[in-house]
């Protein structure tokens, strides 16, 4: 079983190593037992593709999946990479916020 991850499906997030580093993309996917994500236009690899009845064949261009510790979530302050923190707020509510700027993330 994998670890808790800080990250969720539709974040924003910077990758941080790799040959994509650099590139902004938002979370499509999340692999928590191998500790990977899916990231729109990141890590991109071609593929060939049999033809189906749905699907046309030939060589496609897809995302693969990239480990989690290469990937940091977007400030949502001034959009640099930041590391996530969990508070409870006065409502009661337990969300993530941002722990360069302080701004929550979700909700």
């Amino acid at each position: 079983m994998g670890a808790k991850l800080k990250i969720r499906k539709g974040d924003k997030v910077i990758v941080l190593a790799g040959k994509d580093k650099g590139k902004h993309g938002e979370v499509l996917k999340i692999l928590p037992k191998e500790n990977r994500a899916i990231v729109q236009g990141v890590n991109m690899i071609r593929r060939h593709q049999r033809q189906t009845q749905t699907q046309e064949g030939g060589i496609i261009t897809k995302e693969a999946p990239i480990q989690v510790s290469n990937l940091a979530i977007e400030d949502p302050s001034d959009g640099s990479p930041t590391r996530i923190g969990w508070k409870i707020l006065n409502d009661g509510r337990k969300v993530r916020y941002a722990k360069k700027s302080g701004e929550t993330i979700d909700g």
